[in-house]
């Protein structure tokens, strides 16, 4: 009786720990990507701390990013952080800085997807601003998406993209980890 219990509480952890797996894990041509994503306490409040005195959608982003950008770009082979760490440590590389940039973004309720490129990840937004008309922004199935670069210091909404759509290996819904259909990828004003 005791072994049957045993079986059963293995197996189950073992199913719970896929499912875990796959929210957090997605295939590329680089290997495997595992989104640290937070909804904590710290970053909601941190995200707020930072877009308070904004007025539209585009100032928040912008509050965010700066904060993001402006945390020394390091690399750490032998773990990610998570975005409290990125914060506590003050370093981080696009992963880390990604992470931490994305799970404020959802904290303030903002849409934002993950683009993974040959070793480098960045965050899209999309929005509605006329002060966005002239920049360039990529189209995905028709909607049109602002690139943030976490990594770059002192980064705009709407930062150039630095490469070709064909090197473009997935974009990621940062929360169920979907991959978004890559069909009609257009990088235009």
């Amino acid at each position: 009786m005791l072994i049957a219990i045993a079986f059963v509480s293995l197996a189950y952890v073992s199913i719970k720990a896929v499912k875990v797996s796959s929210k957090t894990q997605m295939s590329t041509s680089d290997g495997v990507y595992t989104s640290y994503i937070s909804s904590s306490k710290e970053i909601k409040q941190k995200a707020y701390v930072l877009s308070r005195d904004c007025n539209s959608k585009l100032c928040k982003v912008q509050a965010l990013l700066d904060f993001v950008s402006s945390i020394p770009y390091s690399t750490s082979t032998f773990q990610q952080n998570s975005p409290q760490k990125t914060i506590q440590k003050n370093f981080g590389d696009c992963d880390d800085k990604s992470n931490l940039l994305i799970s404020m973004l959802d904290a303030l309720d903002i849409e934002a997807y993950f683009v993974l490129v040959p070793e480098h990840i960045f965050v899209i937004v999309p929005l509605d601003d006329k002060r966005l008309a002239n920049i360039k922004g990529l189209w995905v199935g028709g909607r049109k998406y602002y690139v943030l670069e976490s990594t770059a210091k002192d980064s705009k909404v709407g930062y150039d993209l630095k490469y070709g759509l064909d090197e473009i290996d997935v974009i990621i819904e940062p929360f169920s980890n979907e991959k978004i259909e890559l069909e009609s990828l257009k990088y235009e004003i």
